[in-house]
Formats: C-alpha cells, sequence, structure tokens
C-alpha cells in the first residue's frame, strides 16, 4: 500500500510517498480503508522535531530520536472497514467509520489495522469523508473542556482563537449548551465565527477582550495565546479559564485555584475520544455541529499541506484525501 512516510525530522520534504506493507488484522482489530485524514499543528511539530530546548532530549527519547519511531504521521481518519478479526463484534465490513488513533497515528497511508475498541464509530449519513476525519480531535477537545468548565444554559463564554480546529468546535457546542458566546479571531475570519452561531465577535487586531470591561463565566482559550494572569480580571467571581496546551506555570494555577476556591484555572488530557464522539455523533445527525474545511490536499502533497499548516493561519482544519473518494 502506499504511504507518506516521515523520513527524518526536518521540513515537509521529509515526507516521502512509499510503497509499505499492507497491515494484516489480528483477532480483536479491524482493518480500515482509509479515505481522508488530516494534518494538524501536531503533526507539523511532530515531523520537524523542532520541541522546546528543556523536553527536547527526553521527547527525542520517547518519540524517537533520528525520525518518529512510528513514521507514517496523522491521527485522525475516516473510511470504510474492509476486514475484521474472528473476535470482533463492533463492527462488519463495509462499515463506514471516523475516529483518531492518537499515539497511533499512522493515518497519512491507504490502510490501517485498529482494535474495536479503538476511537472509532460510525460515520453519521449526512457527513461526508473529509467532514468526518476532520472532527474527531477538535470537536472532542472541545466537547470535553466545556464539560469541564461545567457549562450552564446563558453563561458568557468566549472562545479565544474561534477560528481553529478546536474554536469552531467550541463555538457550535457552547451555543448548543445554551451559552452566549463570544468568538476571538482575527479580521478575515470574523464572518466564519459568526456564522457558526457567535453572538458576539472580536477582532483581536482591533481589540484586546481583556481590556474592553467585559467579564465572562468561562474563557477558553484554544490556542494558549493567553494566560490566567491576563485573563483574571475579565473572569466573574467564579470563573473558570480553560487552556488546551499549559505550560508549568499553569499547571502550578490549576490545584492552587481549586483548593482556594473563586477564579478558576482548569487543564487536563483529553484523552476519552470514543465516549465523546458517541455522544457527538448524536449532535451531528441532528445538525447542531459540522466541520470547518480551509482546505483539501491529496496525500501526494501531504508536504504542502504540512508548509500551509505552518504558517498558523488555516481557518478550522486541512484535510489529506488518501483515495479520492468524496461521498458521503
Amino acid at each position: 500500500m502506499k504511504a507518506m512516510v516521515c523520513t527524518r525530522y526536518g521540513p515537509p520534504e521529509v515526507l516521502q510517498l512509499q510503497e509499505v506493507e499492507k497491515p494484516v488484522p489480528k483477532g480483536n482489530e479491524v482493518l480500515v480503508k482509509i479515505h481522508a485524514t488530516t494534518v494538524t499543528p501536531s503533526d507539523v511539530l511532530l515531523r520537524s522535531g523542532a520541541f522546546p530546548l528543556l523536553i527536547w532530549l527526553p521527547v527525542r527519547i520517547w518519540l524517537g530520536f533520528r525520525k518518529p519511531r512510528n513514521d507514517i504521521l496523522g491521527y485522525e481518519l475516516s473510511g470504510e472497514i474492509e476486514a475484521i478479526g474472528q473476535d470482533v463484534t463492533l463492527f462488519k465490513a463495509g462499515d463506514p467509520v471516523f475516529g483518531a488513533t492518537m499515539q497511533r497515528m499512522s493515518c497519512s497511508a491507504e490502510y490501517i489495522c485498529l482494535p474495536e475498541k479503538a476511537a472509532l464509530v460510525i460515520k453519521p449519513d449526512n457527513m461526508t469523508f473529509e467532514e468526518a476525519a476532520a472532527f474527531t480531535d477538535g470537536a472532542t477537545t472541545a466537547w470535553h473542556f466545556l464539560h469541564r468548565g461545567n457549562i450552564q444554559r446563558g453563561q458568557k463564554v468566549l472562545i479565544n482563537g474561534a477560528s481553529g480546529s478546536i474554536g469552531t468546535f467550541a463555538v457550535q457546542i457552547a451555543k448548543h449548551l445554551g451559552a452566549e458566546v463570544t468568538g476571538v479571531c482575527s479580521t478575515t475570519n470574523v464572518e466564519l465565527v459568526r456564522s457558526l452561531g457567535a453572538d458576539q465577535v472580536i477582532d483581536y487586531r482591533q481589540e484586546d477582550f481583556t481590556q474592553n470591561g467585559q467579564t465572562y463565566d468561562v474563557i477558553f482559550d484554544a490556542v494558549s495565546k493567553s494566560s490566567f494572569a491576563r485573563c483574571k480580571d475579565s473572569l466573574t467571581e467564579n470563573g473558570r479559564y480553560l487552556l488546551t496546551d499549559a505550560g508549568w506555570r499553569h499547571m502550578l494555577l490549576v490545584p492552587w485555584t481549586t483548593l482556594t476556591g473563586g477564579k478558576r484555572v482548569i487543564y487536563f488530557l483529553s484523552t476519552r475520544k470514543k465516549k465523546a464522539l458517541l455522544h457527538l455523533k448524536e449532535l451531528i445527525e441532528a445538525g447542531h455541529i459540522k466541520s470547518v474545511i480551509d482546505r483539501t490536499y491529496p496525500l501526494e502533497q501531504l508536504p504542502e499541506a504540512h508548509r500551509y499548516v505552518a504558517q498558523g493561519h488555516k481557518k478550522g482544519n486541512v484535510v489529506i484525501t488518501i483515495t479520492g473518494e468524496h461521498a458521503g
């Protein structure tokens, strides 16, 4: 089968299209013919190997010293089950599925084997393969954080980075939960964020939301470009500050603010993907949530997709098509 292999850490050109062995499912595994995957900032970071100096050595030891140990990147997918192992009961051949492989990665390829209990569910009929591939990580991360933030109907929620993968889903989920949503994004994405249901949209190039005198019950920094110190005065008395990528200072603030009460910092690893997918699938089928796709590339142009995502200006998601099939 064809796969894009990361031959070493470095620029996008280290991604090379190669013929690799097609996997065979074990007893508890399913073989998925992949229709689409994505490129995320995490993929770009892993391919480049440009980890922060303080963690460079332990991360290289963990992930691979000269190249990623799992050298086929991509951890979101949609596709069709081609074969199942003898012990599989949750799926059958022909099922359209979507989900995520997370640390296993390996989605930039024509086929993958996954345990049937992996973060994999049946694709809704009202979602294309491209839309499904773009859904898993951003939507489940937004869902986990917003539920941990204990959003109540009528509360005011601000989403910083509202036009990114996590942010576009966070706006929609917060609105579904009954919140009054303010999205923060760049000038070019104001109309996109408004179309997703945001009640107000702040152009960060024109206005600093921490200086406008407004307060919010929840501030969700989906791009981790603010800080609790800056946002504290913009939170209500018992407001919650959520962020997806916490440095050591914020990690220390999580238990401290929990113990002291009042305004809290909330950070955790969003790992229970399958449970979230099963819940969110109902919202997809009801038309409450949709994926936002910025650009789509064929597998052969994966390096170009990495180059685009590395610029840091994508809207929603960047999708890679594997088979060229675009049907829902």
